[in-house]
């Protein structure tokens, strides 16, 4: 793949992944947190929130890193390398748990919803590749 592509690609997904943050603030509101969570204990709860609040910084810090240093993600190293391949692991567990663990029945029904659904988990396989690619290139220069 030319490298002006590979670029390219790397920069479009860091801004997907700072998208797919802003856009997950919706994401309680669209699933009803407030009200499946308030059957909870309140530790439960709040452990609910934390991860989601962590999830959701990791992908908008790592949408940042690799929107605004493409060209080191780029660059062969073994911090590139290492950080790359991190973020492609990180992303292919998500797209494993979206087809092998989380219950499909339980989702939102209509076109918009299945909609979202659709994209999102075209964009999880996106960036899972785009950032598997860019490891093996970081490999072949080691």
């Amino acid at each position: 793949m030319d490298k002006v592509l590979t670029y390219q690609l790397l920069q479009l997904a860091g801004l997907a992944q700072i998208v797919l943050a802003v856009a997950s603030v919706f994401i309680p509101k669209v699933l009803g947190w407030n009200g499946e969570l308030a059957k909870l204990k309140t530790v439960v709860k709040q452990m609910v929130w934390v991860h989601g609040a962590y999830i959701l910084v990791i992908n908008l810090c790592l949408g940042l890193v690799t929107f605004f240093a493409v060209g080191d993600l780029l660059d062969g190293s073994r911090l590139a390398a290492l950080l790359t391949g991190f973020i492609a692991v990180y992303w292919i567990s998500r797209v494993l748990c979206q087809f092998f663990y989380f219950d499909r029945s339980a989702f939102p029904k209509g076109g918009f919803n299945l909609l979202a659904e659709v994209l999102l988990t075209t964009l999880f396989i996106a960036l899972s590749l785009i950032y598997s690619w860019v490891f093996y290139l970081n490999l072949q220069v080691l």
